[in-house]
C-alpha cells in the first residue's frame, strides 16, 4: 500500500513508519511539520528506502494537504500528527485547537474530495485516525475504558483530541469516508521526546537531577510499548472495519510512583552510580485536572483482529532504559538545545 503518515517524524509516528516500511513493505509518505517533538533522526533506519518519502508540511495548510493527495494518490492515511503533551496544553491551548481540530478537519476534507474524484478507490481506501484513551476522562478504582465509554475529557489536550475523534466519525457517517478510529493508552519506548514521564525520569536520573512525581504519585496509567502500538495500527489499517473504533492497551496498569521506582531499579542494575537512583525522587505540586486512572479494555482488538501485546511493562521498560543509555547521540541535542527537563504547565 501507499500510505500517508502524518506526524511520522514523531515518537509513535516514527515507530509506525519503521514498522510499515521495514516489516510490512508498504510505501510511506511522511508528512510532518517538524516541531520540537519531531526528528528525522528517528527515521534514519528507513530514510534510504525506496519506499520512503518525506514532505515537510503543517496539516493546518489545507492547500498543501490537498496537494499531497494529488501528488501521491495514497491508498490510505494514518493520521498521528497532534500536539500531545498535557502540560503544554494547559499553558498554550491555541496550538492544540489548531493542530488537533483544524488540522484533522483539513485532512478529512481533503480525503473526502480525493475520493469524490476517485470513486473507484473508496472501497479499499482507509483513513486511520489515531487518538488517545484520555478522551474518556478518569476512571475510579475499578473498570476499564471500552469503545462504548462516553467521552469526558479533562484537559485542553484531551478535549481537542475528543473533538477530532468526533469529526472523524462524523465524516464517516455523513460522507461515507472509510474512517477507522483507534484510542490507545500511554506509549513508551525509544525516540520519545524527553518531556514525557519515562524519558524525563531516565535522563534526569542520568544527570543526577530530581525525579519529579506529581501529587502523591498514585495516578495510574496503562502502559504500552510503542512497537506493540505500531503493530496494532498495521492490523487496524489492514483489517479494521470502517466506522469502527478499536481500543489499544497493554494491560499494564502502574502507579506513576511505581513507574519511576522501576526505572530507578533498572538504572541501578544497568548503570550503577554508587548510590540508589530513587534517592532523587521528589514529589511536586500536582497537575491541574490530573486524571486519576486510565485503563483500556483491548478485547475487541484482540478478538476481532488477532492483536496481542508482545512486551510486558517489565521487558519494555528495560529495553527503553537500555536504549536511552546507548543513544545519547539522539537525546543529548534535544536535552541541551530544546528541552532541559524543566516543569511545564504551571
Amino acid at each position: 500500500m501507499r500510505i500517508v503518515v502524518t506526524g511520522g517524524a514523531g515518537f509513535i509516528g516514527s515507530a509506525v513508519c519503521r514498522h510499515f516500511i521495514a516489516d510490512l513493505g508498504h510505501e510511506v509518505i511522511v508528512v510532518d511539520k517538524l516541531t520540537y517533538a519531531g526528528s528525522l533522526t528517528s527515521l534514519a533506519s528507513v530514510a534510504s528506502s525506496a519506499h520512503y518519502a518525506f514532505e515537510k508540511l503543517d496539516i493546518c495548510d489545507s492547500e498543501g494537504i490537498r496537494a499531497i493527495y494529488s501528488k501521491y494518490r495514497p491508498d490510505a492515511v494514518v493520521h498521528l500528527a497532534a500536539e500531545s503533551h498535557v502540560d503544554r496544553s494547559i499553558c498554550g491551548s491555541n496550538v492544540f485547537v489548531q493542530t488537533n481540530v483544524v488540522g484533522t478537519f483539513n485532512l478529512l476534507e481533503a480525503a473526502r474530495e480525493y475520493l469524490d474524484a476517485n470513486e473507484t478507490m473508496r472501497k479499499e481506501f482507509r483513513f486511520v485516525h489515531v487518538s488517545t484513551d484520555e478522551v474518556y476522562g478518569s476512571l475510579g478504582d475499578v473498570g476499564l475504558f471500552s469503545e462504548a465509554t462516553p467521552y469526558d475529557p479533562s484537559s485542553p489536550y484531551s478535549a481537542t483530541k475528543a473533538a477530532s475523534d468526533h469529526l472523524a466519525k462524523a465524516w464517516h457517517r455523513t460522507y461515507g469516508l472509510p474512517v477507522v478510529v483507534s484510542n490507545c493508552s500511554n506509549n513508551y519506548g525509544p525516540y520519545q521526546f524527553p518531556e514525557k514521564l519515562i524519558p524525563l525520569t531516565i535522563l534526569n536520573a542520568l544527570h543526577d537531577q530530581p525525579l519529579p512525581v506529581y501529587g502523591d504519585g498514585s495516578n495510574i496509567r496503562d502502559w504500552l510499548y510503542v512497537d506493540d502500538h505500531a503493530r496494532a495500527l498495521g492490523l487496524i489499517l489492514e483489517k479494521g472495519v470502517p466506522g469502527e473504533t478499536y481500543n489499544v492497551g497493554g494491560r499494564n496498569e502502574r502507579r506513576n510512583i511505581d513507574v519511576v521506582r522501576q526505572i530507578c531499579a533498572c538504572l541501578d542494575e544497568l548503570r550503577s552510580s554508587g548510590s540508589r537512583h530513587d534517592r532523587l525522587i521528589k514529589y511536586v505540586t500536582d497537575r491541574p485536572g490530573h486524571d486519576r486512572r486510565y485503563a483500556i479494555d483491548a478485547s475487541k482488538l484482540e478478538a476481532d483482529l488477532g492483536w496481542r501485546a508482545q512486551d510486558s511493562f517489565e521487558t519494555g521498560i528495560k529495553k527503553t532504559v537500555r536504549w536511552y543509555l546507548e543513544r545519547a547521540d539522539w537525546w543529548r541535542p534535544l536535552r541541551d538545545n530544546v528541552y532541559h527537563g524543566e516543569r511545564l504547565g504551571l
